[in-house]
């Protein structure tokens, strides 16, 4: 038997109560209000556990993957916007691996123009450029660019869905399923919140050289200027992204990325009532977080050395390489720094580059910024690929976590992306 929902109940009661009294115009003023009460209390019960069935949060610390709060994080949710972090990540892979570039032009098909706002409003055989479109993506959060996007990396956008979820999948993303690349509904569109962090840390962990994109605060196009819907970036210290999305079914979504005294948060909020109330609340949760996380000193970088150690290449197959998907928290604190295990060693990298020289160059700078912690550390140059491009990846080994952590703080106040790895314990 079906149970009844409050306002079915309500409203079952109104009709029986009528019913036995003539009709609901035989009703006494009095019963009538009281009746009207009761239904109206009843859709707003209805109402209030509506909105907390939208509500999801995770805050994680990036370095680690350490979750250090959690409400709902693996039910179900509607990701809306935020599924364009990964149709940004397929495209910073694209463009890394060669098959187009920033300048590439991104044709706007007759459906793409047609998606509904929030768009640039592009027209059928106009184009745009792969770097514009990741500025719309990032601030006008554009569905109609979104859609070109797909179709120029794909084909159509049904294919780049299910590349998408793919890429979903090997990045440990194991509950989430895209049905498009906007966001835009879909009721088989499903994310969590805690994938929704995964993605946040691998996006930045693979492509640190696309990342600044996401802490751009506005785009012009076309004469007008469209600022970033993540307000977090103009309003909360150390945010350097990451991205919003609404969609009805789902309220107001927040991925948002920030960094502190060597110390990086991710924090997804789901369900939102309003915009307003999503960022007070992602607020709040963070900063709760951010006073039981250990912090990191930086000091002031000394000058420049001399001479930077390199030490020889190795290939990929030589050196492992960094996990798909994040460590387990309880996993980590199983195996650190008990009697007798090995010490936990951990690797600063600073991104992965087409040519050697340039590598090494990145090594000099990383050096110069952070000489306190990386001085005496050589730097370590592994090939590896991506797709069929080769690509030099840079990084600073043999570390433990507060010397990887600092570094990262002063690279990160440098303005240089790094990213701190546990390498084994």
């Amino acid at each position: 038997m079906r149970h009844l929902g409050p306002v079915e109940t309500a409203s079952a009661t109104l009709r029986n109560s009528s019913a036995a009294a003539g009709g609901f115009r035989s009703l006494s003023p009095v019963m009538m209000a009281f009746m009207s009460g009761v239904l109206l209390f009843a859709m707003l019960v209805g109402a209030g556990r509506a909105e907390a069935s939208k509500y999801a949060s995770i805050v994680m610390e990036e370095a680690s993957g350490r979750v250090l709060f959690s409400r709902n994080a693996d039910s179900l949710r509607y990701p809306a916007s935020l599924t364009k972090i990964m149709t940004l990540y397929l495209l910073f892979e694209d463009i890394e691996a060669g098959k187009i570039s920033l300048k590439s032009r991104i044709p706007v098909s007759k459906r793409a123009a047609s998606r509904s706002p929030s768009k640039l409003y592009l027209k059928p055989g106009q184009s745009i450029n792969a770097e514009q479109a990741i500025y719309a993506l990032v601030t006008k959060s554009a569905n109609d660019v979104a859609t070109a996007v797909a179709e120029k990396l794909a084909g159509t956008e049904r294919k780049f869905a299910k590349r998408m979820t793919r890429k979903a999948k090997s990045l440990g993303m194991t509950r989430t399923t895209f049905m498009n690349a906007s966001g835009l509904p879909n009721p088989r569109q499903r994310s969590t919140a805690r994938d929704m962090a995964r993605l946040a840390i691998a996006i930045r962990r693979d492509f640190p050289q696309f990342y600044k994109f996401f802490s751009t605060k506005s785009f012009s196009w076309k004469g007008r200027r469209f600022k970033n819907h993540n307000r977090l970036l103009a309003n909360y210290s150390g945010t350097d992204g990451i991205k919003t999305g609404y969609i009805n079914a789902s309220g107001f979504n927040l991925v948002a990325a920030v960094e502190r005294r060597g110390v990086r948060l991710i924090g997804v909020v789901f369900g939102g009532k309003t915009s307003r109330s999503r960022d007070r609340h992602m607020i709040s949760i963070l900063d709760r977080q951010f006073k039981r996380a250990k912090t990191i000193t930086v000091r002031a970088a000394a000058a420049m050395p001399s001479a930077l150690p390199i030490a020889p290449p190795r290939r990929t197959a030589d050196l492992p390489e960094m996990p798909a998907t994040l460590p387990n928290s309880a996993h980590i604190a199983a195996r650190g720094n008990k009697p007798g295990d090995a010490r936990s060693l951990w690797s600063v990298q600073i991104g992965n580059f087409a040519q050697r020289a340039n590598a090494h160059k990145a090594a000099i700078r990383a050096r110069r910024m952070a000489d306190d912690v990386l001085g005496m550390t050589p730097a370590h140059l592994m090939l590896v690929s991506r797709g069929n491009m080769p690509l030099w990846r840079v990084r600073f080994n043999n570390l433990d976590e507060g010397a990887a952590r600092a570094a990262c703080a002063a690279l990160f106040s440098a303005g240089s992306p790094c990213i701190a790895v546990e390498t084994r314990g």
